[in-house]
């Protein structure tokens, strides 16, 4: 366990964390929503450091990344717990409560990682914002070495993310609605925090994807959808925006998205945006990344086997610059 870096002491007994929008105050022997954050005698400790639930070697595309080294493997590591409460989730069993892990020291992570020979590492499946001091010590001891990958939903406060983003070479925001009272009353979440976050990875320089999941009469209101895709523009038309097929899963029951439904928003989005992909439809044509001004095929994905023609982050064929790492 380790002290977290953000809260504040109110009185002799209670503490506030500011690491996100929640501000949780807890009482002693009290922990935060996270499930990640407890007080212990007037202190508040990140108990989840170095807490390792899962660890798995994964295509980076399954993140989903694609225009961060396409076609490389990554190591995914996760721990328990989020500060949301998404009734969709697709990691529920890990997301939504406290579970009994493994230790793994920072130390062990990056023996881990350079016993596999991988150059990059991925928190993920939960919110890994919310095991903000592990991933911190991690990158301020190896970044230099390790690129830090956060599949992330964003919803954390300006000042931690500023002191982390040194540290974090790409991310994938989820960015789950843009209606602000879904984002409160079905996710526990807020919106606005969010959207900074997003300005602040792609200002400072952090590789961005953002992914959305399309659920019917939940998050498919058209108007709503192009207000995203404004907003996503208005930052850089160049962020590759992934729209995802929802199927049931936790407490939604709503039948899956309608193919027809997918290519339609995709059709909307890439008036707008230059790489628009579609995850979980059936049609790998979706998932090929082209140039954006010659179409020309650059990157053949079919699920995660990929075929790059890409040697330079430039179109071969009309020398178009991509936004890609390679």
């Amino acid at each position: 366990m380790r002290k977290s870096d953000f809260f504040e002491q109110i009185g002799k007994d209670k503490v506030k964390c500011t690491l996100c929008p929640h501000y949780c105050i807890l009482s002693e022997n009290q922990t935060g929503l996270c499930f990640g954050r407890k007080n212990i005698s007037g202190d508040l400790i990140a108990v989840n450091y170095e807490k390792a639930l899962t660890i798995a070697d994964d295509p980076i595309e399954k993140k989903p990344l694609y225009h961060y080294h396409p076609g490389s493997m990554i190591v995914s590591v996760a721990q328990y717990g989020c500060n949301l409460k998404c009734p969709f989730c697709q990691n529920y069993d890990i997301s939504q409560d406290s579970r009994e892990t493994g230790r793994l020291p920072i130390e062990g992570l990056y023996n881990l990682l350079k016993s596999k020979n991988r150059k990059s590492v991925a928190f993920t499946y939960t919110e890994p914002l919310m095991w903000y001091e592990y991933i911190l010590d991690f990158g301020k001891k190896y970044s230099d070495e390790i690129d830090i990958v956060l599949v992330t939903n964003g919803t954390v406060n300006e000042n931690p993310l500023k002191n982390i983003i040194p540290y974090i070479r790409a991310v994938n925001v989820d960015l789950k609605s843009f209606n602000e009272d879904y984002y409160k009353k079905e996710l526990h979440g807020d919106l606005d925090a969010v959207k900074k976050s997003i300005m602040l990875f792609y200002q400072n320089n952090v590789h961005i994807e953002i992914t959305h999941l399309l659920i019917p009469e939940k998050t498919d209101n058209l108007d709503e959808f192009k207000s995203m895709t404004d907003f996503i523009a208005s930052v850089s038309n160049e962020i590759p925006f992934h729209i995802s097929r929802y199927f049931p899963n936790y407490k939604y029951t709503l039948s899956p998205t309608p193919i027809e439904k997918m290519k339609e928003f995709y059709d909307e989005a890439s008036s707008k945006l230059k790489y628009v992909y579609l995850g979980n439809v059936s049609e790998n044509d979706f998932e090929n990344t082209l140039c954006p001004k010659c179409k020309f095929l650059l990157i053949e994905r079919n699920n995660y086997s990929v075929v790059s023609k890409l040697k330079t982050p430039f179109c071969p064929e009309c020398n178009e610059k991509i936004n890609i790492i390679l």
